[in-house]
């Protein structure tokens, strides 16, 4: 008896109306559609997270779910090499929902790719970027980000003590005390400082008075 034709399509939802998504490795969800019936079973892409090496973990996915063809936008080589040579169709360029993508497959509208239509992490998206910028507490952070096509990144950054009006060009504030005891000191101090032009300020109001 012929074994049933399990197409799995990448898309962005689990369901035979959800749009198919572009990418493959780090697609949001696997639909598995039997090509006869229709019926479906989708599941979420566990390595759309992977740090590398996506895109052969998602073809494994799709190996041990028994699929034999694979609908999506785009494929990258590693995929591709690991797909086809277990034997397994590649049909690229698909759009619109799942449903819509199985037709088009099963009407001969979508070709089967013969090699990978992507370069290897064409997923990652916006790729490296690094960045200065003033924050809270006029800290500087630069950061190295790679994403998920959003992009995510991770920054370290330094911070010291400005004025309340955050002014980039300001003079710098002086460094803060580390200790408490050393902050009351330096706080005292201060007090004592405005007490003294205050009594000065007193005595020349005084004065004018007087005249």
């Amino acid at each position: 008896m012929k074994e049933k034709m399990k197409i799995c399509v990448t898309a962005t939802a689990g369901d035979l109306n959800a749009q198919v998504d572009p990418r493959f490795g780090r697609s949001q969800y696997f639909v598995f559609v039997d090509s006869d019936t229709m019926a479906f079973e989708a599941m979420l892409n566990e390595a759309i997270a992977a740090p590398g090496g996506a895109g052969i973990q998602a073809a494994q996915t799709v190996l041990n779910r028994g699929g034999n063809v694979v609908i999506s936008g785009n494929i990258g080589p590693n995929a591709f090499q690991v797909l086809s040579t277990a034997g397994v169709k590649i049909a690229t360029g698909a759009y619109g929902t799942v449903q819509e993508a199985v037709e088009m497959y099963k009407t001969g509208r979508l070709s089967e790719a013969g090699i990978s239509t992507v370069a290897t992490h064409a997923g990652m998206g916006a790729g490296v970027g690094a960045g200065s910028g003033m924050g809270m507490g006029g800290g500087r952070g630069g950061g190295r980000g790679r994403g998920m096509g959003m992009g995510r990144g991770m920054g370290l950054g330094m911070q010291q003590p400005m004025p309340s009006q955050m002014q980039p060009q300001a003079p710098q504030a002086p460094i803060a005390p580390k200790t408490k005891e050393e902050e009351i000191e330096q706080l005292s101090s201060m007090a004592s400082r405005l007490e003294k032009d205050l009594e000065e300020v007193k005595k020349r109001m005084e004065e004018l008075k007087k005249r």
